[in-house]
């Protein structure tokens, strides 16, 4: 074997060698360049959207979603707790939601995009406490009246299940409903209005 060929042996080991070697380095470089792109927890507790997969809610059930550092619920309404809602108006404080604590596309009776989901901050209007989920219908401790909703342990607030408040407590305001949209059928992204803007 004449020393031409053995250099050239040598020339394409180093050469692949070096390549491989470079392939790892990039990558090594690349993975925290692109890990950057997505945004940072602060980033997040500052008004990142965050997405609400549905797709498993069963109808009555509630998920919690975090965004701006505060709790969001998402409730899977029943036709039931619909049909309950009309038959309130007269025990609420702001029925028509005329104070602006929600997106213009969810000033309606559900206060909602789609009927069967309400998207709610989970903070009571009053002092900032977080109400408790009571979907029951009628419990010893609520009356008779009671079609399910938030009622906030601290000083007694109560909201229907469209986050409306009743009458007579300490909360001035109907909870707020964050602005939306949904990205498929499933699948809700919180802190993006319907018409696509940021909030």
């Amino acid at each position: 074997m004449s020393a031409e060929a053995v250099d050239l042996k040598k020339r394409r080991f180093l050469t692949a060698t070096t390549a491989a070697v470079g392939a790892v380095g990039a990558g090594f470089a690349v993975v925290p360049f692109i890990a950057n792109w997505s945004p940072s927890e602060r980033a997040k507790a500052a008004g990142a959207p965050e997405e609400a997969d549905v797709s498993g809610l069963e109808p009555g059930a509630l998920l919690r979603v975090k965004w701006r550092g505060k709790v969001c619920w998402v409730v899977h309404r029943t036709e039931e707790n619909l049909a309950d809602l009309a038959t309130l108006d007269g025990k609420l404080a702001d029925p028509d939601s005329a104070v602006p604590q929600q997106p213009e596309y969810c000033k309606n009776a559900s206060r909602a995009i789609k009927p069967e989901y309400l998207v709610a901050v989970g903070i009571c209007t009053h002092l900032g406490c977080s109400p408790t989920y009571r979907p029951e219908v009628a419990p010893a401790d609520l009356g008779p009246d009671w079609k399910g909703g938030f009622f906030c342990p601290c000083h007694g607030s109560r909201f229907d299940l469209a986050g409306r408040v009743y009458k007579g407590v300490p909360a001035p305001t109907n909870l707020v409903i964050p602005p939306h949209t949904y990205l498929s059928d499933d699948l809700i992204l919180i802190g993006v209005d319907s018409e696509g803007g940021a909030a």
